[in-house]
């Protein structure tokens, strides 16, 4: 793994996003799942890495199979929509 530190910002940005599944990050980096943890394991401060490993084991959202929607962004069904910058109501 020979990457530069702006594209393992990146994938560190990517990897703490709770939405953004591994897929997308192997898909843009080529880096598999482990991968990421050992990058992960080697930038972060140990507390850090505990924290975010804690935060990602058995996160639907990071792997793809296991999401409940497939296209589009998730959009919580109690979120006002914005509409002509003006918060409408329901």
């Amino acid at each position: 793994m020979n990457l530069d530190l702006t594209t393992i910002d990146r994938v560190i940005e990517m990897a703490w996003e709770d939405r953004t599944p591994f897929d997308a990050i192997t898909f843009q980096f080529n880096l598999n799942e482990q991968e990421v943890i050992t990058l992960m394991r080697k930038e972060l401060k140990p507390s850090s890495f505990r924290l975010w490993r804690k935060r990602v084991q058995g996160r639907a959202t990071k792997h793809s199979k296991k999401r409940t929607f497939d296209k589009g962004r998730f959009k919580c069904s109690r979120q006002k929509t914005i509409s002509n910058n003006s918060i409408s109501k329901r």
